[in-house]
């Protein structure tokens, strides 16, 4: 019977405890610090004429155990020597009609990383970009851009998470007002708050718009022979900025060898033409921002024409030499590149180069 009575009480306490907590921001709340040495007002949000009540958690103050750390004066309710009970929602009331009510939270402490795991990426210089909080152990989270925010102002324009990642952090997509085309000089002010339970952790980040540009991954057109080398032609992303010609990316391609499978590294589009497959990442030419992720491997797809002068069977034991041995082509083969295709896929007239039948000329 013992045991039962507290596992009754246990789960009476976890309930309340829950029922008091928040997976949401209060419209109105007050910040502050556990022990902290100043003490803390909160003010009923409606005035009248009248005398109004204090109440917490749905409680009078005459029963909530800490009323000795409660002073009300007038329509305002002073807290000091703030202890975990104290954190909660109050309100005040004229009789039995709640005018308005007030969250006291308590200050988290986030440490030195949590600024460090707020993350940004802007695809282009155009309005809008993405934001990354990596935090776990909350319930929501909300950002916020200017100074308002920073300061608390009543006009921030606060952006909800717009996901919530498996790993318990947090999504965002927010919009700015820097002309793509200035010089840019002023940093963007970054305010995230997050809240679980009865606490929030809040931290401010600021930075330049030109320090956190990715572009998207661009696009391999075609290549083309170029006497001994290959000239790739690339395109910038869709979400990139136009024109392009001002908004400049520039390139760079890693490519694999076909006689050794080593591999090598470009930033120009004319390439060395005996390769096997490419790949092409690109970044901002005048900022030099972080690079783009690497498009998808493409095959270098090739043809061989046959000289006349040479016989099937000889031909079929070339071949074989080359599969097997990846020698050097003999002269009597000529070179003509077909493009690039996508890894693992073939030309749509024929097979890949160690599957691939030649023509006579």
């Amino acid at each position: 019977m013992k045991t039962l009575s507290l596992w009754i009480c246990g789960l009476l306490f976890t309930s309340l405890t829950g029922a008091h907590g928040l997976s949401h921001f209060p419209e109105n709340f007050v910040v502050a610090k556990k022990a902290n040495a100043n003490p803390v007002t909160l003010t009923c949000g409606t005035k009248t004429d009248g005398a109004v009540t204090w109440k917490f958690e749905g409680e009078v103050l005459e029963d909530v155990g800490f009323e000795d750390k409660l002073q009300q004066d007038g329509q305002n309710l002073t807290a000091s020597k703030l202890d975990s009970p104290m954190f909660g929602e109050y309100s005040c009331w004229r009789g039995v009609e709640m005018l308005s009510s007030t969250h006291l939270l308590l200050e988290a402490d986030g440490g030195r990383e949590s600024d460090s795991l707020l993350s940004c990426r802007a695809k282009s210089y155009d309005c809008n970009f993405g934001c990354k909080w990596t935090i776990s152990g909350y319930t929501a989270a909300r950002l916020g851009l200017g100074n308002d925010c920073s300061e608390g102002g009543e006009s921030c324009h606060w952006v909800n998470s717009s996901d919530q990642l498996l790993d318990g952090g947090f999504q965002f997509e927010l919009s700015h007002s820097l002309s793509p085309y200035a010089e840019e000089s002023t940093m963007l002010e970054l305010t995230a708050e997050a809240i679980n339970d009865l606490s929030i952790l809040r931290t401010t980040k600021r930075f330049y718009l030109r320090d956190i540009i990715q572009p998207d991954s661009p696009q391999i057109v075609r290549c083309q022979e170029v006497d001994q080398d290959l000239n790739v032609t690339i395109d910038p992303p869709a979400s990139w900025s136009t024109p392009h010609s001002f908004f400049s990316l520039e390139h760079e391609i890693e490519y694999t060898f076909i006689d050794n499978g080593q591999n090598g590294f470009s930033s120009s589009t004319l390439i060395p033409k005996r390769i096997s497959k490419l790949r092409v990442r690109s970044r901002d030419a005048l900022v030099l921002s972080t690079w783009s992720q690497w498009t998808p491997w493409k095959n270098v797809t090739y043809w061989y024409y046959l000289n006349s002068t040479l016989s099937a069977s000889a031909l079929s034991l070339f071949l074989h030499v080359y599969r097997v041995l990846s020698c050097p082509l003999p002269s009597c083969f000529s070179l003509t590149v077909s493009g690039c295709l996508p890894l693992g896929q073939t030309h749509t007239d024929g097979q890949e180069i160690t599957q691939h039948s030649p023509e006579a000329q």
